[in-house]
């Protein structure tokens, strides 16, 4: 039985650097919030397999790239799976917690996602366009993404990477989710400088797109971003679904929009490790 307050790991890489921001302040913020109502520790990834017995959950985070330690990652989702551990976010999801994969298979069933193909035969159901996007199946945070023209980009279709056209957009958005509910959206305004977001009012139209891959994933618990562009005709495009450890980007919201995250994410918490269901 879980006790009281329910025993946490919370793993996370503080060392980590990322272009532009700093996950460790966005999990110190977190963990000090969450410390009024759990018993928590952290860890670094590599080390979650070994001290994950014993809490009733284990919440991954600001993890980095599985790229850097994926043996350790393997190894801990096996173990978390064969002992039946409680895993936040659960080890269900279908996009990037399993590669890019979701990328053809949303592409394969007409979801608006921008068009994606892995083999040089398939190219020629991309739109044309003069520069194309390359990247690794199991590629995260841009590790491993370069753009080659259009001439090269057959031979670049090596059966281990994802092409994709260069989309013109006016800017990136990314919509919030903790389980099954919408908290907030930010976006950058200036395409060149992706890293800076400032609050986004969604519209009706823009958060049924975001939920239409919220319902496919089906995760239940957890938290999602849905990244995506706005493309020239107004439409949005999915640029990636992030449902294993998205930064949340907290120091670009108001005060009281970061509190009402921080308010969802502990009760979704404090219920996924009792084993509550989710409210219908």
């Amino acid at each position: 039985m879980p006790a009281a307050r329910p025993r946490l790991l919370y793993v996370t890489d503080l060392a980590y650097r990322a272009r532009g921001r700093r996950y460790c302040d966005e999990d110190i913020h977190l963990t000090s919030r969450l410390r009024a109502h759990f018993d928590l520790a952290l860890c670094h990834p590599a080390d979650a397999a070994a001290l994950m017995d014993g809490f009733d959950a284990v919440v991954v985070r600001n993890s980095g790239p599985v790229l850097g330690y994926r043996e350790e990652y393997d190894a801990f989702r096996a173990r978390a799976l064969a002992a039946g551990t409680r895993v936040y976010n659960p080890l269900t999801g279908k996009a990037d917690m399993a590669g890019k994969q979701y990328l053809l298979d949303l592409t394969a069933a007409g979801f608006p996602v921008i068009p994606t193909v892995d083999r040089a035969e398939d190219l020629d159901r991309l739109p044309s366009a003069e520069r194309y996007v390359v990247k690794p199946r199991q590629g995260a945070d841009s590790l491993g993404l370069r753009i080659v023209p259009a001439g090269g980009v057959a031979a670049a279709a090596t059966g281990d990477v994802l092409i994709q056209p260069c989309v013109d957009f006016a800017y990136e958005v990314s919509f919030y989710f903790v389980d099954d509910d919408f908290q907030y959206a930010l976006h950058a305004p200036d395409p060149q400088r992706r890293w800076e977001l400032r609050p986004y009012q969604a519209t009706a139209a823009d958060l049924e797109f975001a939920r239409r891959f919220i319902d496919w994933n089906d995760l239940g618990h957890g938290i999602q971003r849905v990244d995506a562009c706005r493309a020239a005709d107004g439409s949005l495009l999915l640029v990636e679904l992030e449902d294993l450890n998205p930064y949340l980007s907290l120091d670009a919201l108001p005060e009281e929009a970061r509190d009402a995250f921080v308010t969802a994410f502990t009760a979704s918490l404090s219920r996924f490790a009792r084993g509550v269901p989710v409210p219908a």
